[in-house]
């Protein structure tokens, strides 16, 4: 779905809109100067109304389509006022513009637990455990306990061993 365009002005700046039921905001295209070839093509800068300053609120990438060969932005908008960041896209238009689209984010799939996974598996070793006894989590504020010499009887040590009947 087409959110917005961005045209070239007369100082040579590309500027637009996007627009959707909870945002409205004037963006502009700032080129992104580096040797680094993964870095984005642009930043998009956002104008806040109030302080009549550009924010940036996003960068764009330059990829091409597999299958036209055709070279097209993609990229991110997030701002604190945004109830989530918005994927855009900017597909350059015969007069030089660009149209933006928004995509929703897609989910990955969750991979299939196999229940039976741990067959087979050999069993994990338990050499530092004496046969009957278990290691148990030091008590405290989780912030585990002292090593010092001098640290209170009660913070000391690693962890007490207690039977694994208890």
């Amino acid at each position: 779905m087409n959110i917005g365009e961005i045209k070239l002005n007369a100082s040579g700046h590309y500027i637009g809109r996007i627009a959707t039921l909870t945002t409205a905001i004037t963006v502009a295209l700032r080129p992104v100067v580096s040797q680094n070839p993964r870095a984005p093509k642009f930043d998009v800068l956002g104008l806040n109304q109030a302080a009549k300053t550009w924010v940036k609120i996003g960068a764009l990438f330059a990829l091409t389509s597999n299958s036209t060969g055709e070279e097209f932005l993609n990229g991110r908008l997030e701002d604190v006022s945004f109830a989530a960041p918005i994927q855009i896209s900017a597909f350059r238009q015969d007069d030089g513009s660009y149209n933006v689209v928004w995509q929703r984010q897609q989910r990955r799939a969750a991979l299939p637990i196999d229940a039976g996974a741990d067959e087979g598996m050999p069993p994990v070793p338990m050499d530092d455990v004496e046969p009957g006894m278990r290691q148990t989590a030091p008590a405290g504020d989780g912030l585990g306990e002292s090593t010092a010499d001098d640290a209170p009887e009660n913070v000391r040590g690693r962890g007490k061993r207690v039977p694994v009947d208890a």
